[in-house]
């Protein structure tokens, strides 16, 4: 009796301590799916504050979020007033008279709010599909008429043939220019006389239908088109809302060694009937060419060129008297021209231009003498990166811009805004307080709305001078307390070296609610490692879609920015170069394990890994080729083989012509080498990766007999799989990190 007796005490202690340990329980999935409403941003009050100046004025509008409801609020930035934009009761009320349905005065939803001057004594917007004009102080509300439904809208994925602009008035208006017969034509707008002046013009090779007036309304510009036969990718959908049977859908997609359009700018004398077509040999390799714009004294025109495989970069000048085309700025790499980043501002006096760069390992920018056709000197220089210009004021010799990295005691990814003279001297930071910002100025830049948070911290809004960053008023600080008593807290800001062992890696580690660190959590990272952009959350979110939850199940969730994205220096980024199934990897995981080293709860056996696009492509790589690793992969919409996605993005970072570089990334090439659990996901009608991408690994999944997880998401475009397929994604980690099996569906609360 007395064994039996322990044998029974033994085993009641292995089963407490088994239900202490639980992860991945009925509990955990019911607290993970409650969290999208617990951490709503709903709970978060006086946060999300969007500036929208009015006119050229100093006042501005913006909705402020109370426990009491949405308040659509009015600010005068030079009386430091604030008040209601309009009555909201009285405004609610015309509504529902004029509407019939119930409408709530704490809950507008108004859409295209547009108050007539700073006094804001009218205010028109959009509601229930309705244009409406609101006299705020006479209270009276003016129906409109109906929105009209939108026309067709060209997918971003297609080309514009240029075949669809009418008639183009001279800047004189005596005249106008239009394509008849593939050819360039004059009229007289008074006398109707019709003047032909291209004669080369066929089905083949025709003139663009966007033509280009010179200032003096002497001469026209135009593009003369070389088209190429277009590339489509057809999807079926399978279960279309509107039909029993399935339906066939057709979509421009242009792919890695393509052949693409040729284009050649065009003058014509309207008077003489001169044509000037220019030798092509500084643009006779083409991925594409922009303009051509006129200059001011309506001698030339410019234009730019980007090479094809994005090695060159240059600013060209065509001359209307002599044909001669001449560069005004060559970029230049041996790896490629970051030109989604390019920035050019060509100042009044038609002598100067500024111009941005990634000459010297950082984005910065340039002072050119259009004449001498070289900079005369670099306006921003340091260890840092401009990101967007917002104004160039000539009048005051001003340049106002947001960069990354100029404080180098802080996140260097975080965002601030600056303000430069063009000579490079007196930079002053216009957002100084600590955090990622994002600005809002008024017209003539004497003031700025100033949001700034970080993933820990929430929202301040203030509004400031322009001239130095000095506060004028406090507009609104975020409210995160029923966030808080909901069981919210931050993800930790972590950073450890990357695989050179001094390079500091940013990224998150985001812990479950019930966190205990005598417990032992797998990791599962979140990647989308593409380059061209930077990728962990640095602003204040109060659920992250694709951490928050899945967290909850029993896991550290983690996400870094490595080696191939932006943001840090050219070099940082240049490591993607032909290069795309590197992805960073090798940092993110010394940065799991440097996390992991520091924080023992961190299971470095049990790591998974998830994306979506880019991000799905990423994690499928990461099994197949890091296996030791990479215990377990869920992969969304991935462009698997390079050779099969849309032409600018891979084109860009893996190189033209179409070589080895994409067959050695290709996840359909190394398909053989997968021995871990793996989890395909698409959407039939994906219009960003071409479907067949993921079902080509699946086809060399199943010949080297391989197994592994398919879920094909009916009615979907790109995404990481819907409510449908996250539920697929928490139970596929749980049961092969957790080894736990997943509860019912239908026993699961969904909120």
């Amino acid at each position: 009796m007395k064994i039996i007796r322990i044998v029974t005490i033994s085993a009641m202690l292995l089963v407490g301590a088994a239900a202490a340990m639980a992860q991945g329980t009925l509990d955990d999935y019911n607290r993970a799916y409650s969290l999208r409403e617990k951490f709503n941003a709903k709970h978060v009050y006086y946060s999300n504050v969007t500036p929208s100046w009015i006119g050229d004025s100093h006042s501005f509008w913006y909705v402020r979020e109370t426990p009491e409801g949405r308040i659509y609020t009015l600010v005068d930035a030079d009386k430091k007033s604030r008040r209601d934009l309009f009555d909201h009761k009285k405004l609610a009320a015309a509504l529902a008279d004029k509407s019939g349905k119930e409408v709530k005065a704490d809950a507008l939803y108004l859409n295209a709010v547009r108050p007539n001057g700073a006094k804001a004594d009218t205010v028109d917007f959009i509601w229930n599909n309705r244009y409406w004009s609101y006299a705020a102080k006479k209270g009276v509300l003016t129906d409109r008429g109906e929105v009209p439904p939108r026309g067709p809208q060209r997918h971003w994925m297609e080309v514009d043939d240029e075949k669809g602009a009418g008639p183009i008035a001279s800047p004189d208006g005596t005249k106008e220019a239009y394509i008849k017969n593939d050819n360039v034509y004059v009229r007289d707008r008074a006398t109707g006389a019709e003047k032909q002046l291209s004669l080369d013009g066929t089905l083949g090779n025709y003139y663009s239908s966007y033509i280009r007036w010179s200032p003096d309304s002497k001469k026209v510009a135009a593009m003369k088109i070389r088209p190429v036969e277009k590339r489509y990718v057809y999807y079926v959908e399978s279960s279309p809302a509107d039909q029993l049977q399935p339906k066939l859908h057709k979509q421009e997609y242009a792919k890695p060694g393509d052949e693409l359009p040729f284009k050649v700018p065009c003058i014509f004398d309207v008077e003489s009937g001169k044509a000037v077509i220019p030798d092509t040999e500084l643009f006779d390799s083409q991925y594409d060419l922009f303009g051509p714009e006129w200059n001011d004294d309506s001698k030339a025109v410019t234009f730019e060129y980007n090479q094809r495989g994005h090695k060159v970069y240059r600013v060209l000048e065509l001359s209307a008297e002599t044909g001669r085309v001449r560069p005004i700025v060559e970029e230049t790499s041996d790896k490629y021209v970051n030109y989604p980043r390019r920035f050019r501002h060509d100042l009044a006096d038609g002598k100067r231009m500024i111009w941005m760069s990634e000459r010297d390992n950082w984005n910065h920018l340039y002072m050119y003498d259009r004449d001498a056709a070289r900079p005369t000197h670099q306006i921003t220089r340091g260890e840092w990166y401009v990101r967007d210009v917002l104004k160039v004021d000539e009048a005051n010799g001003r340049i106002y811009f947001s960069a990354n990295g100029v404080n180098t005691d802080e996140d260097p990814y975080f965002i601030r805004y600056y303000s430069i003279d063009f000579d490079g001297n007196n930079l002053t930071d216009l957002t100084p307080a600590k955090g990622t910002h994002k600005a809002g100025f008024s017209r003539d830049m004497k003031y700025l709305v100033d949001v700034y948070s970080t993933v820990a911290d929430a929202p301040v809004a203030v509004l400031r001078n322009a001239a130095d960053g000095s506060e004028v008023m406090p507009l609104e600080t975020a409210d995160i307390t029923r966030l808080k008593e909901n069981g919210w807290k931050a993800p930790e800001v972590f950073t450890a070296p990357g695989r050179d062992g001094k390079t500091p890696m940013w990224g998150l580690i985001v812990r479950p609610t019930n966190f205990d660190p005598s417990k032992k959590y797998p990791i599962i990272e979140y990647i989308y490692q593409g380059p061209g952009d930077q990728y962990v959350p640095k602003a204040f979110r109060p659920y992250d879609w694709y951490m928050t939850s899945i967290a909850e199940l029993g896991f550290i969730v983690v996400m870094v920015d490595g080696m191939g994205t932006s943001f840090r220096s050219r070099e940082f980024e240049n490591v993607c170069y032909k290069n795309l199934k590197d992805a960073g990897l090798p940092d993110h995981m010394a940065w799991i394990k440097a996390a992991a080293e520091k924080y023992p709860y961190m299971d470095i056996d049990r790591v998974g890994i998830y994306g979506c696009s880019a991000g799905g492509q990423e994690s499928t790589n990461a099994l197949l080729l890091y296996p030791d690793f990479y215990k377990a992969a869920y992969s969304a919409c991935g462009c698997h083989d390079n050779r099969m996605d849309k032409i600018w993005w891979n084109e860009l970072w893996l190189g033209y012509p179409v070589g080895d570089q994409y067959k050695e990334g290709s996840n359909v090439e190394n398909a053989h080498l997968l021995r871990r659990p793996l989890m395909l996901v698409v959407g039939e009608l994906d219009d960003n990766v071409d479907p067949a991408s993921t079902m080509q690994v699946v086809n060399a999944l199943i010949k080297a007999n391989k197994d592994f997880e398919l879920v094909v998401v009916p009615g979907a475009h790109h995404t990481m799989g819907e409510d449908f397929g996250e539920h697929k994604r928490y139970d596929f980690f749980v049961r092969n990190l957790l080894n736990v099996n997943p509860p019912a569906w239908s026993d699961i609360t969904y909120k």
